[in-house]
C-alpha cells in the first residue's frame, strides 16, 4: 500500500461519524413530523447524537489545527475521520460527556486527541490549537441558534424548536466552560504556553482533574443558578426564550413521561 493510499484512508470520514449524522437526521425528521410513538425519545435521540457529532467535530478541530501547525502525526491517528472511537480517551471524551448532558444538562467535551506538542513552534500555534475545538461549539451554536435570531421560525414546529433550543444550549455551556482557564480545559492550554516553565510544572498534576472538578462546582447550587443565568442572558440575546431550552430539556428526559407545554399557533 503506498503512501498516498494511507493518507486518503487517513483521511476518509468514518462510517462511524457518517451513522451518527444518519441518527441525527432521522430523529430530526422524527421530531419534526412527531413520527416516533414516544417523541421525547425522538428528542433525546437527536439532542445526544448532535451532541455527539458536535465532539467529534470538536476534536477534529483540534486535530486539524495540529496538523496545519506542525504536528504531521496526527494523520496516522485517524483524527481526521471524525471517528470517536480513534480519540485517545473515548470514556472522557464520548460517555462522561453524555452521561453530564443527561444529569444536569449540562456540554462539556473533555480533552481527546493526543497532540505532539514538541512538533509545533510558536506560542500562537499552541493557544490557537487549543481554542479551535471550543470556538467549533461556538460555531455550532451560531447555526443551531440562526432560526431564532434570524427570526425564521415560521412553521417550525414547537418541539423541534424545543430540541434546537436545547442542543443549542448544550453548546453554548460547552463554549463557556471550555474557556475557562483550568487545567485539563481548552482555555487552560490557550494560556499555558505563555506561563513561565516553572508555572507549568506547578499545575501540571492537576491536569487530569480539572475537569471533574468544575462539574463538581457546579453542583453548588448558587454557582449552578448563577451559570445558567448566565447562559440563559446570552441565548436571550440570540433571540432564543428561556422556555425553549426549559421545555427541550424536558422532552429530552423522555423517561419522565411526556411534558404538556403551552402550545403556540402555526
Amino acid at each position: 500500500m503506498n503512501t498516498a493510499t494511507i493518507r486518503r484512508r487517513d483521511r476518509r470520514i468514518s462510517p462511524v461519524f457518517l451513522a451518527l449524522v444518519a441518527v441525527m437526521a432521522a430523529s430530526g425528521w422524527a421530531v419534526w413530523h412527531r413520527a416516533a410513538g414516544n417523541t421525547g425519545f425522538a428528542v433525546f435521540l437527536f439532542v445526544v447524537s448532535g451532541w455527539v457529532v458536535s465532539l467529534c467535530l470538536h476534536e477534529y478541530a483540534h486535530a486539524r489545527t495540529a496538523l496545519h501547525s506542525g504536528d504531521l502525526s496526527i494523520e496516522a491517528k485517524g483524527y481526521l475521520t471524525l471517528d470517536p472511537l480513534k480519540y485517545t480517551h473515548v470514556a472522557l471524551s464520548i460517555v462522561l460527556p453524555v452521561i453530564f448532558v443527561i444529569m444536569g444538562g449540562i456540554g462539556l467535551p473533555g480533552g481527546a486527541v493526543f497532540i505532539e506538542r514538541h512538533r509545533i513552534r510558536g506560542r500562537w500555534r499552541h493557544s490557537l490549537i487549543s481554542a479551535a475545538g471550543p470556538l467549533t461549539n461556538v460555531l455550532f451554536a451560531a447555526a443551531l441558534t440562526a432560526p431564532f435570531w434570524l427570526d425564521a421560525l415560521a412553521g417550525v414546529p414547537d418541539t423541534f424548536r424545543y430540541a434546537l433550543a436545547f442542543l443549542a444550549l448544550l453548546q453554548v455551556t460547552a463554549a463557556i466552560l471550555n474557556f475557562l482557564p483550568v487545567p485539563g480545559l481548552d482555555g487552560y492550554g490557550v494560556i499555558e504556553p505563555w506561563l513561565s516553565h516553572r508555572v507549568r510544572r506547578q499545575v501540571e498534576p492537576f491536569a487530569p482533574f480539572g475537569l471533574l472538578a468544575v462539574f463538581g462546582v457546579l453542583w453548588i447550587p448558587e454557582v449552578n443558578v448563577a451559570f445558567f443565568d448566565a447562559v440563559d442572558a446570552l441565548l436571550r440575546a440570540l433571540g432564543v426564550p428561556e422556555g425553549d431550552t426549559f421545555w427541550g430539556y424536558e422532552y429530552f428526559r423522555f423517561w419522565r413521561g411526556e411534558p404538556q407545554p403551552p402550545t403556540f399557533g402555526g
